[in-house]
């Protein structure tokens, strides 16, 4: 936690404009001082921060923990490390629903960003239960699962890419950032509805932990001879993986690979407990995801390389590293 609010400072001094690390500390809590402390403080660089650099940093941070926490309760429910958001094709689903709300005029016609977020969360949903109905079937495997999910993500991927071939120019531009993934451009509008998904679901998902601990230890058979409802679990966890995907996606587009990192990290640090797992998990995603996006803006400045594609260089490592041995285990 103390790294996060480390990372949350040092993202608030980082741009074309140089912010020292006590200015920006002033500058955050500004309005609670008399104006006589602000005076060092120009009424740009306030601006700065406040409309600019503290979105930015807080959508990353909810963005992250959202995905993470996703992850971590997706592969509780399906009992397979390599199942995230993005590895079975949720996340690239949500990203065509919202390009089809923008090019069907969602976006620029002036309707409310309502209609993208519940465009997003039908064609997520959609796709969750179609892989995750193949997860009950008798006789699939987990890999079988991320291989189905693999499937559906170059699907989606190729519906975006329609989009991208008939829309006008304006929508272009907006769906290849979401295709990106990126946290530049945030806006209070899109924290304030990402934080109030994420405080509903996080609470809901927390209070199945001992449900996905029952599930992680022995699947289905064992989550039911504890008396668990397991229909109603999956159903509760995956309508509320999907909404919080949905909605993070929808406003900062496809971020692969969250979802599987922090959960792997979390697990190797702290154990599989999910009491513990789902909030330190949370951590660390918000982490990564803030300092990939530092990395974004250092390594090739004042060119600013999107997010999605920073933790896409660690996320592809992991997976395969993930998927050989489990290779080597069940071999």
């Amino acid at each position: 936690m103390l790294l996060l609010c480390l990372a949350a400072l040092v993202s608030s001094t980082m741009g074309v404009t140089q912010i020292g690390l006590g200015d920006a500390m002033l500058a955050l809590i500004s309005p609670l001082l008399p104006a006589r402390w602000n005076a060092g403080l120009s009424a740009q660089d306030i601006a700065i921060l406040t409309t600019l650099r503290l979105p930015r940093t807080l959508m990353a941070i909810i963005a992250g923990a959202g995905l993470a926490i996703a992850g971590v309760a997706m592969q509780g429910i399906t009992r397979n490390v390599l199942v995230s958001p993005y590895t079975i094709g949720i996340s690239p689903a949500a990203s065509f629903g919202a390009s089809l709300a923008m090019l069907s005029g969602g976006y620029y016609g002036g309707a409310s960003h309502v209609l993208v977020v519940g465009s997003a969360f039908l064609s997520a949903i959609l796709c969750a239960v179609f892989v995750l109905g193949l997860a009950a079937m008798r006789g699939i495997s987990g890999n079988v699962l991320v291989l189905a999910g693999v499937g559906l993500s170059y699907l989606f991927g190729a519906l975006t890419e329609t989009l991208q071939f008939i829309a006008t120019e304006q929508q272009l531009a907006m769906i290849v950032h979401w295709a990106f993934g990126s946290v530049n451009g945030a806006t209070w509008d899109g924290v304030n509805t990402t934080a109030a998904v994420l405080a509903v679901i996080f609470p809901l998902l927390l209070a199945q932990a001992w449900a996905l601990n029952a599930f992680a230890a022995g699947g289905d058979e064992v989550a039911a001879s504890l008396g668990f409802p397991v229909a109603r679990t999956r159903i509760v966890v995956t309508i509320g993986s999907v909404l919080m995907t949905a909605a993070i996606v929808s406003y900062v587009g496809v971020i692969g690979f969250v979802g599987l990192i922090a959960p792997h990290v979390g697990r190797m640090l702290i154990g599989g407990d999910h009491r513990l797992l789902l909030p330190f998990s949370a951590i660390l995603g918000g982490l990564l995801l803030l300092c990939a996006d530092l990395a974004g803006r250092l390594l090739f400045a004042p060119i600013t390389v999107p997010v999605g594609i920073v933790v896409a260089y660690i996320g592809v490592p992991l997976f395969l590293h993930l998927l050989l041995s489990r290779r080597g285990r069940s071999g």
